[in-house]
């Protein structure tokens, strides 16, 4: 056996798929506001992206502005740079 481990490719909607189904607590980085966040968790998404956050809250960055509870929110896939896990 060769010391090469084998790489596999996984695809991005089952990342989105598996934070779904364990209800993980993510952040979402949004394209026109970097000084904003979402954090929440993901209920349902479609093809577009498109996600459903349950439990949302707008958390800012750099501002000492306090966390603004949102409750369960749309958010279009257009305004979705990157998603991530809370650590």
């Amino acid at each position: 056996m060769s010391g090469r481990q084998q790489r596999v490719m996984v695809q991005p909607i089952n990342v989105i798929f598996k934070n779904l189904q364990q209800r993980t607590k993510i952040v979402i980085w949004l394209y026109d506001n970097i000084e904003m966040r979402i954090e929440g968790r993901i209920i349902g998404f479609d093809e577009f992206m498109n996600v459903v956050i349950d439990e949302a809250a707008e958390v800012y960055v750099k501002d000492a502005k306090p966390r603004r509870e949102l409750g369960r929110i749309l958010l279009k896939g257009d305004n979705i740079t990157l998603i991530q896990q809370v650590v």
